[in-house]
């Protein structure tokens, strides 16, 4: 099958940072589904790990997260798909990714695609969907339908998580939701997603609320380099207030003591790393997110679609992921 792949560390402007191959069928086990993969996005995961997962010699790693595709086979302990079903995943970072034409995938993590989406459309959406909707109700304890009265900041709201997590905030909860955003153009892109205000991160964020109206917040999801803006963000929060961080940057969390604030780390892929007990809850909430897509609730952020699923392509998303330019999220489809 055709795949891409990598087998160094290398930076994404030399040619064999991504390279196409050709690889074995991928086994598959009694609850895994076979998926022949149609369309993927790229998120900042992927740059991450090329950079720092070093193959075993001679072998080639292949990236990718998000997919959508059309069941081919199953095991013998799948009961809630069938060949031929189309779906969309976000996989698990503990096994090979979906850049190549088949791709093996635990059932419990995955969910019927929305119809109302192409291809491209619906891949944007697993992984941020998956991040934003934990980081909401399970990381921030946001109860569904509440949070009247109460105001969540979005730091770095134009992202690919930023993105869904202001539309999902707006849909399913009562919060005021305040976005940062530093271009117009990514201004405009939060306030069409839902947002009720949008400050510029360039400047503190405390200075930025008030200059909003806005005093302190109760709940802060810290996106991007939250490790730059840890002191306004503890700043910005009431007392007992709490942020869900999703980076990898080193945090000061004395910091946090004074105002008894709490802190929440999200990563997607705990629940299928450990195989949990509630594993399956990611197939339930992107079943739940499809059919929000599907009644016109929520939309897909797909804004870079960058062609077919080949090496060539892959370098340029990855570029444009490490340039931190992205609005919305990367897609490619087809081989």
């Amino acid at each position: 099958m055709k795949a891409v792949g990598y087998r160094h560390n290398l930076p994404i402007t030399d040619a064999r940072a991504l390279e196409d191959v050709e690889l074995p069928t991928p086994a598959y086990g009694p609850r895994d589904l076979l998926v022949r993969v149609k369309a993927i996005s790229v998120n900042p995961v992927d740059t991450k790990i090329r950079q720092g997962r070093k193959p075993a010699d001679g072998q080639v790693e292949v990236l990718g997260w998000d997919a959508v595709g059309v069941v081919e086979a199953v095991g013998n302990g799948v009961t809630l798909f069938a060949p031929g079903d189309r779906v969309y995943y976000a996989g698990a970072i503990n096994r090979p990714g979906t850049n190549a034409e088949l791709h093996a995938v635990d059932e419990r993590i995955v969910a019927r695609a929305p119809r109302s989406l192409d291809d491209a459309a619906a891949a944007a959406l697993p992984l941020t969907a998956i991040t934003a909707y934990e980081l909401l109700f399970d990381r921030l304890r946001i109860p569904r339908g509440g949070g009247a009265g109460q105001t969540l900041l979005v730091v770095g709201g134009a992202g690919g998580v930023g993105s869904i997590l202001i539309q999902l905030a707006r849909q399913l909860t009562q919060l005021r939701i305040v976005a940062t955003a530093s271009r117009p153009e990514t201004r405009q892109w939060c306030l069409e997603l839902g947002a009720h205000a949008v400050i510029d991160h360039r400047q503190p964020l405390s200075t930025a609320l008030r200059a909003a109206g806005i005093h302190q917040v109760d709940a802060v999801a810290a996106l991007t380099r939250t490790g730059e803006h840890f002191a306004e963000i503890v700043e910005s929060l009431k007392p007992q207030g709490a942020m869900a961080v999703i980076d990898d940057e080193p945090l000061d969390v004395m910091q946090l003591k004074l105002k008894s604030i709490s802190l929440h780390w999200e990563l997607m892929f705990t629940r299928p790393l450990f195989e949990t007990p509630d594993m399956d809850e990611q197939g339930r909430l992107l079943a739940e997110v499809a059919a929000l897509v599907d009644a016109g609730r929520i939309r897909s952020t797909v804004n870079h679609r960058l062609g077919t699923i080949n090496a060539g392509n892959l370098r340029r998303a990855h570029a444009l992921i490490e340039s931190g330019k992205a609005q919305g999220k990367v897609v490619l489809a087809g081989f």
